[in-house]
């Protein structure tokens, strides 16, 4: 654990890397995920040197619970793959809908 964590975050890490390693996720995936939360939140809390624009951006982890997890029904959002048509340069892209630029991306 990064020494900048807090002593919240500290506890915030091992809950979520506890919680990962109950449902069979191995310890360096757990870890992995737990720490990706945390710096996260930290970020959103403005207690990050550096922050991504969709880190603060974006609804928080704890409430998005996965959802766009790049699987099951919930998958990307619209400007996740609009973002993508747009570097691999798909006509059209201005057009289409979500369904059509998972298609798009598919091929």
């Amino acid at each position: 654990m990064p020494r900048a964590w807090t002593p919240k975050r500290e506890r915030q890490y091992e809950h979520i890397k506890d919680g990962l390693l109950e449902r069979g996720e191995t310890e360096d995936t757990a870890e992995e995920i737990a720490a990706r939360t945390v710096n996260k939140e930290r970020a959103r809390a403005g207690e990050a040197a550096v922050a991504s624009p969709t880190s603060i951006d974006d609804i928080s982890s704890g409430r998005r619970g996965g959802l766009r997890s790049h699987r099951g029904p919930g998958g990307r959002t619209y400007a996740q793959l609009y973002e993508e048509a747009r570097r691999r340069n798909v006509r059209g892209r201005s057009s289409m809908n979500k369904a059509e630029l998972e298609r798009a991306l598919r091929r």
